[in-house]
């Protein structure tokens, strides 16, 4: 029996690639959506590449092209990382920015250095998530203190901030910017990273959602680059999403409900954490076909990758395809799931 596997197209992953490249100065892929596609990029881009663990590293070869997001680390973590070869790093708390401002003035090294700032959420607040960043006002000091501690051991000096995955409305940046920085501020960075967070479309979104979002980004552009400051962004869902597929067989089919050899535990949590729902190659709109549920195969009453999709008269046996499947398609342990391969076509 054919066992699922995901089908990863380099075509894709580079056309969603070019598409943002064309709308900022340095883009730095997100590793943790999805390693495979990294290779890709490294091969045939100058894209930079956003790693959050010492162990994400393995995917890069260039380490020069990394850009480490560090967490609770010490001096020799820092030394670690330098004698690699990173020089890009974003920190996102005091602590963390004391010792690689200690290591560096005490060394002959030169960094490239984003502070990344608390956004405020506009969402309800329930306690699901963690807001990253130090306050606007200690990241506003800092760069101020920053920029004349280390001097001529900066490369780039820069603010960081994301929105979270997914996001369709929080996009009005140049106003949060200015709300946030002063002009002094402005004056003394050379870049400005708005992370990643740009939404893909799924079967519980609305289509076409990153249109108007790509076209502010050309806007933001233009003002930033007008302050000689360049615009960074870190996509990875965007590219990663749409260049894959995942390719499940039907093995059973009862009532409205049809079962793949696959589970959400193994090729899609996204659909558990998110929740994002992965659409279905050849769907039908409501009317045109019968309603099914789409369960996974482990006895868990959650493993389900579609409450009702439309479609005609599938059989078991018959590939069932879902698409915009390749961000966050991680696994877990769960029922000894096994890892699904990826094919780069």
């Amino acid at each position: 029996m054919m066992t699922p596997r995901f089908v990863l197209s380099k075509k894709t992953a580079l056309g969603k690639y070019e598409e943002l490249k064309e709308v900022s100065d340095i883009l730095a892929y997100s590793v943790k959506t999805n390693p495979v596609v990294a290779p890709i990029l490294e091969k045939e881009t100058d894209a930079l590449f956003s790693i959050h663990m010492v162990n994400e590293l393995k995917h890069v070869k260039d380490a020069g092209r990394v850009v480490f997001l560090c967490q609770g680390w010490d001096e020799e973590l820092v030394k670690e990382l330098i004698g690699r070869g990173i020089n890009w790093f974003v920190v996102d708390n005091e602590h963390d920015l004391s010792v690689l401002t200690g290591y560096v003035n005490a060394n002959d090294v030169k960094i490239n250095l984003l502070l990344r700032v608390k956004l405020e959420e506009n969402t309800i607040r329930t306690e699901k998530y963690f807001v990253f960043g130090m306050p606007k006002e200690a990241v506003n000091s800092c760069v101020m203190k920053i920029r004349d501690e280390l001097g001529e051991k900066l490369i780039n000096l820069g603010v960081h901030f994301h929105r979270k995955t997914q996001n369709t409305s929080e996009w009005e940046l140049k106003r949060e910017i200015e709300s946030m920085f002063d002009n002094n501020v402005l004056n003394r960075v050379d870049i400005i990273n708005i992370g990643g967070g740009l939404p893909c479309e799924y079967a519980n979104t609305r289509e076409n959602v990153a249109r108007g979002i790509i076209k502010g980004f050309k806007e933001l552009k233009l003002w930033l680059n007008g302050l000689k400051i360049k615009l960074m962004l870190e996509p990875g869902r965007f590219i990663a999403a749409p260049a894959c597929k995942l390719v499940t067989r039907i093995v059973n089919l009862y009532g409205n409900t049809i079962v793949v050899n696959a589970s959400v535990y193994n090729t899609n949590l996204d659909a558990l954490i998110v929740p994002v729902k992965l659409r279905v190659e050849g769907e039908l709109k409501k009317g045109e076909g019968r309603a099914y549920a789409i369960k996974g195969i482990t006895p868990c009453s959650m493993d389900l990758f579609r409450y009702r999709v439309y479609l005609k008269n599938p059989k078991i046996g018959d590939e069932l395809v879902f698409l915009n499947a390749g961000a966050y398609n991680f696994r877990s342990d769960f029922c000894e799931l096994d890892k699904v391969g990826t094919e780069v076509v």
